[in-house]
């Protein structure tokens, strides 16, 4: 019996039901500090999330996913693609939600204006979350009871952290920190003073005493808020990335503190690496190098964005491509949709592994017939041969699309054409045909009558590109001219290039009067 193929989406999702049991619903997490632009690497972690909870939802789970904003972090830095970075720069040490909007665009604040940005451009690509903000949670005391279980083992929680330091930690060491109600910034001078009571001082000046059930400006430090979470949203799943997953990492002393001091345990989890775009560079929001979500969009529509994500593991580093990759990609997903619906032939398990790939892909529920597949390759040709007229482009695959679902189709795929030409495209692929040849061209004497003879070729009744492909063959043998000498000679008189799309059909695109005219002028 052959071992059936199961995708890693629906590994985990049985994963999470065999270690936490079967349940009326699962709750499944993931967030990030929108400390700059959230960037496609970090939605990595959302669709790996979105991923496997359409495995769950395949299974009859019912499914929760939670996203959350950690809004009421500390602004540490400000990032280089930034606006206004002095005014920016001013704000460090206050919580991200009450830093303003540089960008002036009517956001509540800078954290407010990163998070909409990523809320805007999920839904494109089928993944619905509920977002919670943090410092909504922290402003009306959400967490006292958590945090005052940390104050309470603060000692067991530094033996926990202090296992996987080089240096101890200091004797003031404490679980939390304080916003000051004065200047606003964060303060770690804080005593604990039994029940709900703590007193903090704070470098401006300010010092005072409160009930953390009454004023939320008391946070608890990355490591214990990410546990404490977990006790209190009571996640099934989280995943991480891994420097989370290292050893003594915040997902290891996690695991750790929310069993000493929550008394609860873990969620399922897996790892994932980081991804980069193609050419080597990693993503970070705080270099300024943040592609995101909406920038792919540009390039690829999105099923072909979540493809990227439920077609390579978690755990595989790979690289998002905006180069000649593009086109390559394309065709690797038009593949695996022809194998789903059987119109290219695969082996029992590669249409296993592929059908799985493909469900998970679509934004919806797969189409019930294959649907248009217009080459990005082609669409990118007869774009340059129109010189970029989305309307001529359109008129020429006219009788191509035959349904609203392929003319929407095909809509997407000639936007992303053209964005990929305008700001991505290689130069050497770029092109435009001439309306008369350069003055500048040198041809020789063999390569000129090989064209005269190409012109006359053209004006006979060739009646499709084979006939045209056989037809220049036939010259360079009749004239013993090398084929790649007469290729050169034809691209350099169309496109002032040596190389261009494939020869026959690009001359019956282009059409054969206009060709024939510029040959004969050589």
């Amino acid at each position: 019996m052959k071992k059936e193929v199961i995708h890693w989406a629906d590994q985990a999702a049985q994963k999470i039901i065999s270690e936490k049991g079967d349940k009326a619903e699962y709750t499944l997490a993931a967030g990030i500090t929108p400390s700059g632009t959230v960037h496609i690497g970090n939605f990595r972690e959302v669709i790996t999330v979105e991923l496997i909870k359409r495995a769950l939802i395949s299974l009859g789970k019912k499914v929760r996913f939670i996203y959350s904003w950690d809004d009421y972090d500390v602004f540490r830095k400000v990032p280089k693609n930034m606006p206004q970075p002095d005014k920016l720069n001013e704000c460090l040490g206050l919580p991200l939600a009450d830093v303003p909007d540089t960008f002036d665009c009517k956001h509540s604040s800078y954290a407010e204006h990163n998070e909409k940005e990523m809320e805007s451009s999920i839904p494109r690509v089928g993944v619905e979350a509920e977002f919670i903000r943090q410092v909504e949670m922290n402003r009306k005391c959400s967490y006292a009871e958590e945090i005052k279980k940390a104050l309470e083992k603060k000692d067991e929680i530094k033996s926990v952290l202090e296992k996987y330091r080089k240096e101890p930690l200091e004797d003031s060491w404490m679980p939390v920190m304080i916003y000051c109600e004065k200047c606003g910034k964060e303060t770690k001078a804080v005593v604990y003073n039994g029940g709900y009571d703590v007193s903090y001082t704070c470098e401006c000046g300010n010092n005072d005493s409160f009930d953390i059930r009454k004023k939320g400006i008391i946070k608890l430090l990355w490591r214990i808020d990410w546990p404490a979470r977990w006790h209190y949203e009571k996640v099934d799943f989280e995943s991480g990335g891994k420097d989370h997953f290292a050893a003594g990492g915040s997902f290891c002393t996690g695991a750790e503190i929310i069993k000493s001091v929550y008394g609860g345990l873990r969620p399922t989890s897996i790892r994932y690496e980081w991804i980069g775009i193609k050419g080597g560079k990693q993503f970070s929001s705080s270099s300024g190098n943040a592609t995101t979500v909406n920038n792919a969009l540009e390039v690829y529509p999105s099923e072909i964005v979540r493809w990227l994500f439920a077609s390579t593991r978690p755990d595989a580093e790979f690289a998002i491509s905006f180069d000649l990759d593009v086109l390559n990609i394309y065709e690797e997903f038009d593949k695996c949709e022809r194998i789903y619906f059987k119109a290219e032939e695969a082996d029992e398990k590669a249409y296993s592994k592929q059908k799985r790939i493909y469900e998970l892909s679509c934004v919806d529920q797969p189409p019930k017939e294959l649907p248009f597949q217009p080459s990005l390759r082609h669409l990118t040709s007869i774009l340059q041969v129109y010189g970029k007229d989305l309307e001529k482009t359109s008129e020429y695959f006219k009788d191509e699309i035959k349904t609203e679902e392929d003319k929407a189709r095909f809509d997407v795929r000639l936007n992303c054409a053209l964005n990929w030409l305008e700001n991505h495209a290689p130069e050497d692929f770029k092109f435009s045909v001439q309306d008369s040849i350069s003055a500048d061209l040198e041809l020789t004497d063999l390569q000129k009558e090989a064209l005269h003879k190409a012109a006359d070729l053209l004006k006979t009744n060739i009646k499709n590109e084979v006939e045209l492909h056989d037809g220049f063959y036939k010259i360079t043998q009749d004239l013993e001219l090398n084929v790649g000498d007469f290729f050169k000679a034809a691209y350099n008189v169309l496109i002032n290039k040596e190389k261009g799309p494939r020869l026959a059909s690009f001359v019956l695109i282009i059409g054969k009067e206009k060709v024939a005219a510029l040959f004969a002028n050589a």
